[in-house]
């Protein structure tokens, strides 16, 4: 990327390989994940401000250059490519039984999946938890943790009956549109008629407002999330009435605290490796189509992790 904008300012481009400073290591990338927050750093509307030249990208599975062992890695840009270059702090090994794919919808929306319900959600055995956009990279691995978390009962939220029967087959006791009109109504009547305890929302806008309407005395809503763009505005008045909660989440603050991040990913690798624990894995693309790949994943057209494939 050499300026900010559309989908058009990735430019498939040949660059001398990456080399690694001190603490680092090189990694022969076999896949890079792709993320939402991609597509705010294409506009350089993300949290963290881009600088250019860029290449984008924040995680990538491959292998080090040194040893040969399987890895998946955070590198906070330059994923899009056939080698990058990671702190040796943001390197973790893929254990025996997970392949790529796998680690990387693991290495970020499962750690986020797992933060939400645990360090920031809270969830208390027998609460009832909605996972937005369920069938998502973090949707579908928040609605298989709830329940081995102590979740009493899980909704998942999705805009297509496709979507929401993969929800349901996950583990979610109800599935319900995403659409935010009468979106209040339906989260309360598939939780039987009562108020929801705890709702992960990465949507933000009308929807955000939807689901707080429906929380009981004492629930969350957990934000990750802005995805449809709309900032809220929350009455503290509001939240006071009713003992309601707004909570944000950045997965990053996590790295700050040794062995927070590195807790969530064991755990998550473990259940995975075991088969408690699947990972849903959509399409995969070239190198070449990171800009279809980015618009299919801003336009919902998908389902699961989306990966890029530099070796083809």
């Amino acid at each position: 990327m050499t300026e900010f904008g559309g989908p058009e300012v990735l430019r498939l481009a040949d660059l001398p390989s990456p080399q690694p400073g001190p603490g680092e290591a090189l990694i022969r990338v076999s896949r890079a994940g792709l993320n939402f927050a991609d597509t705010h750093t294409r506009t350089n509307s993300y949290v963290q401000k881009a600088t250019l030249p860029l290449v984008p990208g924040g995680e990538v599975a491959g292998t080090l250059s040194e040893t040969g062992e399987r890895v998946v890695a955070l590198v906070g840009s330059g994923g899009y490519a056939e080698f990058a270059v990671a702190p040796r702090e943001r390197i973790f090994p893929i254990p025996d039984g997970v392949d790529d794919g796998t680690a990387l919808a693991l290495v970020i929306q499962g750690t986020t999946a797992w933060h939400l319900l645990r360090t920031a959600g809270r969830l208390a055995a027998g609460e009832s938890v909605v996972v937005h956009s369920a069938a998502g990279g973090v949707g579908s691995l928040a609605t298989q943790l709830a329940p081995t978390f102590g979740a009493g009962r899980v909704i998942a939220t999705a805009s297509s009956e496709e979507k929401r029967d993969l929800a349901r087959a996950l583990g979610a006791d109800a599935a319900v549109g995403a659409d935010p009109e009468g979106l209040t109504e339906r989260l309360v009547e598939a939780n039987e008629g009562q108020d929801v305890d705890l709702v992960l929302d990465s949507s933000g806008g009308a929807s955000f407002d939807a689901s707080i309407k429906a929380l009981a005395p004492f629930g969350r809503i957990v934000v990750n999330g802005i995805a449809s763009g709309e900032p809220n505005v929350v009455r503290t008045g509001s939240l006071l009435r009713h003992s309601r909660s707004v909570i944000g989440f950045y997965l990053f603050h996590t790295l700050e605290r040794p062995g927070m991040f590195a807790e969530a990913l064991t755990d998550l690798f473990a259940r995975a490796a075991n088969g408690e624990l699947r990972a849903i894995v959509g399409n995969t693309y070239p190198l070449e189509q990171a800009p279809q790949a980015q618009i299919d994943l801003r336009e919902r057209r998908t389902m699961g992790k989306l990966l890029l494939d530099p070796t083809i």
